[in-house]
């Protein structure tokens, strides 16, 4: 089932449920979803979806961040909410994986940060966060040098 319908399908049963709190999470991503598919005029791959999920999670942890430590109750609500949104993403990637694939990418050339994200970035779309794999690629440039 594409994850499209497998979002629109979930929203309905929520809303059958009358549970408010999934029915706002997966409706504003429903939305942002459907507002993308109206952008490029037509159905989006399940990769977009994920995008778009992708973005929704950033959005949450950003508001996290800020929260943490002056608003706790919202920092908590926000922490339910990517919870929610964590569901429909695939499996995520091992450190390790993304360890090896930096140093691969390292082996074969790669100085600078910007060329290894370059490289490793597309290997793991939809699989990783880019802030993940940054974080290991930095620490792998600073073993060389």
């Amino acid at each position: 089932m594409p994850l499209y319908d497998k979002l629109q399908e979930d929203l309905n049963a929520a809303r059958k449920a009358q549970d408010k709190a999934r029915v706002l999470v997966v409706g504003t991503i429903f939305s942002d979803v459907k507002n993308k598919k109206i952008e490029v005029r037509r159905d989006l791959t399940d990769e977009e979806v994920i995008d778009v999920l992708r973005k929704g999670i950033k959005r949450r942890r950003e508001s996290i961040e800020m929260y943490t430590g002056k608003r706790d109750d919202l920092a908590a609500k926000e922490h339910e909410e990517v919870a929610i949104l964590e569901v429909y993403l695939p499996a995520s990637v091992s450190d390790e994986e993304l360890r090896a694939a930096v140093k691969a990418a390292i082996a074969g050339g790669a100085t600078q940060i910007g060329a290894v994200m370059g490289k490793v970035l597309p290997q793991f779309k939809g699989r990783a966060e880019g802030s993940a794999i940054n974080a290991i690629a930095r620490e792998e440039l600073g073993k060389q040098g």
